[in-house]
């Protein structure tokens, strides 16, 4: 009866394709303001904040591991990875940093990533220095480029000042390494990822895709995101999150 059911396990594992492990989904979820919508903006870029703290329990209560583009090796090694982000330096996104905070427990960890414009910070609805030097001082939050000024990146003669001096002045206030861009609106070509590649370990876009491992060429310079929205239901947020 052993040898029979060593037999079957031997069989079962050759029917099981090569690369299983590197199909798996891996959600990289994508936010702006965690805020009431209050008329002005988009409203499918808000999240109020009691929906976005029943995401965060979900997670908890269902095993997820938030993680930072800085613990992307780790990916491999968690049952359920995931990637919070959050687009455009929001005064608001200390919502979600004090949400993280209040839901933080021995076994769970929630992280998150925000990109912020470099020539926005400090303005009156955006994270200021202050804001972003505790953000990356407490271990939860990292602060990643947005860019310098947000343009279309496809239309900019000087990619180098967007993507090199957004770099440095976010680490001069943080003092810590920025490694990952966020493309503006999601846009990219073959030139802007050449140029992404000599500042940059990630960049980040919005094609409404899960990340799947393919070894692709450049496939870190084109990875996709979900969009949490502010009429994702919690129902269909789990789906997202689950890859259903």
């Amino acid at each position: 009866m052993k040898l029979k059911a060593i037999l079957l396990i031997c069989l079962l594992a050759m029917c099981l394709p090569a690369n299983a492990s590197a199909e798996r989904k891996i959600p990289i979820l994508i936010y702006h303001s965690i805020a009431e919508f209050k008329g002005h903006g988009a409203k499918e870029l808000y999240v109020a904040p009691d929906e976005f703290e029943k995401q965060m329990l979900y997670l908890r209560e269902h095993g997820f591991t938030p993680l930072t583009f800085e613990q992307w090796q780790e990916a491999d090694q968690v049952a359920k990875p995931i990637f919070l982000t959050f687009d455009d330096g929001y005064k608001n996104n200390l919502t979600a940093f004090a949400i993280f905070q209040k839901l933080k427990t021995e076994g769970f960890t929630p992280k998150g990533t925000f990109f912020v414009i470099s020539d926005f910070i400090g303005r009156s609805n955006r994270l200021s220095e202050a804001d972003l030097k505790k953000l990356a001082a407490s271990g939860i939050i990292s602060v990643q480029s947005h860019t310098a000024t947000h343009p279309d990146l496809t239309k900019v003669d000087n990619l180098e000042y967007e993507l090199k001096s957004s770099k440095e002045a976010i680490e001069r206030i943080t003092g810590k390494p920025v490694i990952a861009l966020s493309y503006p609106y999601g846009t990219f070509n073959k030139k802007v990822i050449a140029e992404t590649k000599k500042f940059y370990e990630f960049g980040i876009a919005t094609t409404p895709e899960y990340y799947v491992k393919s070894g692709a060429k450049d496939e870190r310079y084109t990875l996709p995101r979900l969009y949490i929205t502010y009429t994702t239901t919690l129902a269909e947020f789990a789906k997202i999150v689950e890859g259903k």
